[in-house]
């Protein structure tokens, strides 16, 4: 059961007929993992925790610098050389008291994954880098638990939803192979722009609550999203019976 203050806090999702109570419960209920605590994972993890998500952990080995305010939205200049995950978990923990909020301060590697993925229902990455991301996804597979993907350069961002729980869920790998790695760009070589990655965190956060409430998110899609032109592209993934990760030689 909601408490009356749950109730009035979160009366405005509640009210939504594909939310309402039980739905708020399992948001209360559930643990995510968010990789990455930069451009991506500082709103995800805002919404997140806003919407009424019980558990956060939040994994990020990385200090703030005076280059990530302008997209890393919950930090300031006295946060300057802090670590990122550390400074996330105090900062949300203060405004959202309903949300335990946990930092691993390293980045995230096997040992870490094993740990942490039996005890979490949904990971989001927020990485930026093509290794990591390989690394959520083998795991996330392995484990059988939900992945929501999300990535930005320039004015161009990308987001899927990845779930090892159903039989024809296409896996990263299947997208990417890693004989054929996608580019690993990154905001540091071809730049980026705040909104651009408030949009993608945004629609990441928008996928977890679906996927925590039961309601419906949509597998083997790529969504691609054009700053530019303000557009959206949905491309159709295959899950590859050839996948080292999720197929059949895995």
């Amino acid at each position: 059961m909601l408490t009356t203050q749950e109730q009035l806090k979160y009366s405005r999702q509640i009210m939504l007929n594909k939310i309402g109570q039980q739905g708020q419960i399992a948001l209360r209920n559930a643990k995510v993992l968010i990789v990455g605590v930069g451009g991506l994972g500082n709103p995800a993890s805002l919404y997140l925790a806003a919407a009424g998500v019980g558990t956060l952990y939040l994994a990020d080995g990385d200090t703030i610098e005076l280059s990530n305010l302008p997209r890393q939205i919950q930090f300031s200049e006295r946060d300057i050389n802090q670590n990122k995950a550390d400074t996330a978990a105090e900062k949300l923990t203060q405004q959202f008291h309903d949300c335990h909020v946990e930092a691993i301060d390293d980045m995230l590697d096997q040992e870490l994954c094993d740990y942490y993925l039996p005890q979490v229902d949904l990971v989001l990455d927020c990485s930026d880098n093509i290794a990591t991301r390989y690394l959520i996804n083998q795991a996330c597979v392995t484990h059988k638990v939900p992945l929501v993907v999300g990535a930005a350069t320039g004015f161009d961002g990308q987001q899927m939803v990845i779930d090892p729980r159903d039989d024809n869920s296409a896996c990263y790998h299947c997208l990417f192979p890693a004989s054929k790695k996608a580019p690993d760009n990154n905001c540091q070589t071809i730049g980026i722009l705040g909104p651009v990655l408030a949009i993608v965190a945004g629609m990441q956060a928008l996928q977890a609550i679906k996927l925590i409430t039961g309601n419906k998110a949509q597998i083997n899609k790529l969504n691609l999203f054009d700053g530019l032109a303000n557009q959206w592209q949905h491309f159709t993934m295959k899950k590859q019976k050839e996948c080292t990760v999720c197929g059949e030689n895995k």
